[in-house]
């Protein structure tokens, strides 16, 4: 296979479970509670406990901005808990409206800052999962007195947020495709992505009405459903307000916050996680186009600044997939396998907090630093250390006549190329209004590789296998003759010209020179 660099250009203007039939219903109670912090602020929290109280279990627990749905203690979700397994085995299993969301008082802030030192009634979200976990030991019956925190996305930022809470309970927590530093992670990515993450901040934009069961917020009615055309002709985004006005209040701190001032760094929650004493699973998705920044980090900081059990897992997934009833995986147009989801749930998550929670599962010995699924051999493997202590750096450079290569040169050369700002090139030839296509990090880059304001650079045909782990770099030496640009480096694998379709390929696509993006980042 060939590997491709491609350096694009852009100026921008200004858990379902698996299908076994199980009902939750049947083996377990609901209460709903309004648990007091220590402020005042009374938060909703929805308990599922077994009907079985002949043992202990531990508290496994889900803090969201996305609502414990469906309310009332009659109104039961087809699935609780981070997967099927372990809501089959009996977990006490809890989520929690976050202050200021849905059913729960206060008030909302996105990515609530991180106090050190808090003092009286001061609060963020480490001090309401403390309250939390401390009413939960208190006041549910027949609990080991054991909590382990999770959560995918955004709830996956409060897992993480759980770490400093500090509680003595608190054993075990999974982030997963968490959020770690919003200005370079999620939808942000150095600031470029804000027209991205642009339609959705009314998600998270606007005040409610006080608690409440029903959604108050809204998103945008576009007159069209070509996305890219859309943005070319609003202009500038002062005419963006024409949609979200002052009341979107997440949408006005965008617009306010380009560069990553005190207001995105005081957010960030990497830089805190120092000391970590509850064992920790990191879980994220190698082809997660929305949070993929924040898993590396999240698990890298840890690993940096604590002693306890740490633990990478990266799957061949888009965003939070490795919770999903899926046979085969598959990312876009892209095959990886069958069963990779079970597996994940079964022999990894499910001994992660069966082994910290209960005592059982796998010894933690036998626990590896790092599962990492190899998506060239379509196989998972183990690692002592992440990244590898046998990986060694190594150096492409880009040569004359567009050529990626190894060869040492002390060539002086430059390309150039014209782009226009009223064609950019876009990141997807789809035609639709999304918020992040799932697809996006594998899909095929032919449409950008044939146009003349992108350059390549390519490498012969590989004839040895080439294995990438950790930090992809890009370097580059550049000049515009505009006033700003951003530079889209993608590192691409070129299929080769006999590749078969599969059932996942999509029907305008042949797979033959599929041109699958392998990385890709802003700068």
């Amino acid at each position: 296979m060939k590997l491709k660099i491609v350096v694009l250009l852009l100026v921008f203007l200004g858990v379902n479970g698996f299908s076994q039939e199980y009902n939750p219903q049947d083996h377990y109670t609901k209460k709903e509670v309004q648990i007091k912090m220590r402020d005042g602020v009374h938060l909703h929290t929805t308990i599922y406990s077994p009907k079985d109280t002949s043992k202990k279990y531990p508290i496994l627990l889900q803090r969201t901005p996305y609502s414990c749905r469906p309310y009332g203690e009659d109104q039961f979700r087809k699935s609780i808990g981070p997967n099927i397994v372990l809501m089959q085995e009996g977990n006490i299993i809890v989520y929690q409206d976050v202050r200021g969301r849905w059913n729960s008082e206060g008030t909302y802030d996105n990515m609530r800052a991180y106090i050190p030192n808090k003092k009286g009634t001061q609060v963020d979200e480490a001090s309401d999962t403390y309250d939390t976990i401390e009413w939960l030991i208190n006041n549910v019956n027949n609990n080991n007195g054991n909590v382990g925190t999770w959560g995918i996305s955004y709830p996956g930022f409060y897992a993480t947020y759980s770490l400093l809470s500090e509680h003595p309970a608190l054993k075990a927590v999974s982030p997963q495709a968490c959020i770690g530093d919003f200005f370079f992670d999620d939808f942000h990515h150095n600031g470029a992505y804000l027209l991205s993450y642009w339609y959705v901040t009314g998600l998270f934009g606007y005040d409610k009405p006080g608690p409440t069961t029903k959604a108050w917020y809204q998103f945008p009615k576009l007159n069209t459903q070509d996305q890219y055309q859309f943005f070319l002709d609003i202009g500038p985004l002062s005419n963006l307000d024409t949609y979200y006005k002052e009341d979107n209040i997440f949408w006005q701190q965008l617009k306010n916050h380009p560069n990553y001032d005190e207001f995105w760094k005081s957010r960030g929650i990497i830089q805190h996680l120092k000391d970590i004493k509850p064992a920790t699973m990191v879980v994220g998705g190698l082809f997660d186009a929305e949070d993929l920044y924040g898993p590396l980090e999240t698990y890298s900081n840890i690993e940096k600044n604590s002693s306890n059990y740490n633990t990478l897992v990266m799957g061949p997934w888009s965003h939070g997939d490795w919770a999903r009833a899926r046979k085969r995986q598959a990312v876009g147009n892209v095959f990886f396998g069958e069963d990779i989801s079970e597996f994940y749930q079964e022999d990894i998550e499910t001994n992660f907090f069966n082994h910290f929670l209960k005592g059982t599962g796998t010894a933690d010995t036998g626990l590896p630093e790092a599962y990492m699924f190899d998506t060239g051999k379509i196989e998972w493997k183990t690692f002592d250390t992440w990244p590898p202590k046998n990986a060694s750096k190594q150096s492409f450079s880009l040569q004359r006549n567009e050529v990626l290569s190894q060869r040492a040169t002390r060539e002086l050369s430059y390309q150039e190329f014209v782009s226009d700002p009223k064609k950019p090139v876009p990141y997807s030839e789809d035609i639709k209004v999304v918020f992040t296509p799932r697809k996006y990090m594998t899909d095929d880059q032919r449409f950008a590789a044939r146009r003349p304001d992108v350059l390549m650079f390519e490498t012969e045909v590989l004839t040895e296998d080439l294995t990438l782990a950790g930090d992809i770099m890009a370097k580059l030496k550049v000049s515009t003759t505009g006033t700003a640009a951003d530079w889209i480096v993608k590192v691409v694998d070129v299929f080769p010209a006999d590749a078969k379709d599969t059932e996942e390929t999509q029907d305008h696509l042949k797979m033959s020179n599929y041109h699958m993006m392998v990385r890709s980042e802003v700068m």
